[in-house]
């Protein structure tokens, strides 16, 4: 599971494009928190320690807690605006977490044993269709990755959700249909050899009956 970040914010009061352009000029971030019926409250947060959670790779996908005054929030980040040419961070949008909520996250997929695989080892290809899957997790026990196990795959297998044993506390939040994760595949140039032979018996199956024909003939 996603360890718990933390980070401390401060309430804001002025709200709209100027105050928010001042926070950041004194090396703030504007943010929000929301949910939970109730109220949203306007914050601002460090942006050093801001980018330092950033920068751990799964911010997104972690509770964190967030201190503001004497109050301690549990929430999920739900969306983070970068500005588009110094990707300096601009505003960040926390959900307020309820005991025992559950959460929409996207989480990585991990594809272990990869020597196990026949097909893979015959020169087959792994061909992912989704590097994350859409979940439905406990607030609480947000994996950090899901593992899936290719041994025994061979060239032509294929992996669905069906088939992925998901951790305790989390379900696919695609339910309507069994999705293909990735699929093993055989190489181009083991494809092109495939195409060449058969078009190789093609040949010498037409070269054989128009010798057997030519044969017939001479025959007559």
């Amino acid at each position: 599971m996603s360890d718990q970040l933390t980070i401390s914010a401060e309430k804001r009061d002025g709200v709209g494009k100027g105050a928010s352009r001042a926070l950041r000029r004194e090396g703030r971030v504007p943010a929000v928190i929301y949910g939970d019926k109730q109220e949203p409250l306007s914050i601002h947060i460090e942006e050093k320690a801001l980018i330092k959670l950033l920068m751990t790779g799964s911010f997104t996908n972690s509770l964190v807690q967030v201190n503001v005054d004497k109050e301690s929030l549990r929430t999920l980040p739900k969306d983070v605006a970068f500005h588009p040419v110094t990707d300096r961070p601009l505003h960040v949008d926390f959900l307020r977490l309820a005991k025992d909520a559950t959460v929409d996250v996207s989480v990585p997929v991990l594809f272990v044993n990869e020597d196990d695989s026949p097909g893979l080892k015959r020169g087959g290809v792994l061909n992912v269709v989704r590097h994350e899957l859409e979940l439905v997790c406990d607030a609480a026990r947000i994996p950090d990755t899901i593992e899936i196990d290719v041994t025994g795959l061979e060239i032509g297998d294929s992996i669905h959700i069906s088939s992925v044993k998901l951790p305790d506390g989390s379900e696919s939040s695609i339910t309507d249909r069994d999705f293909t994760i990735a699929t093993v595949v055989a190489p181009s140039a083991l494809k092109q050899s495939d195409d060449e032979e058969e078009a190789t018996e093609g040949e010498e199956g037409a070269e054989g009956a128009e010798e057997a024909s030519e044969g017939e003939a001479s025959e007559g």
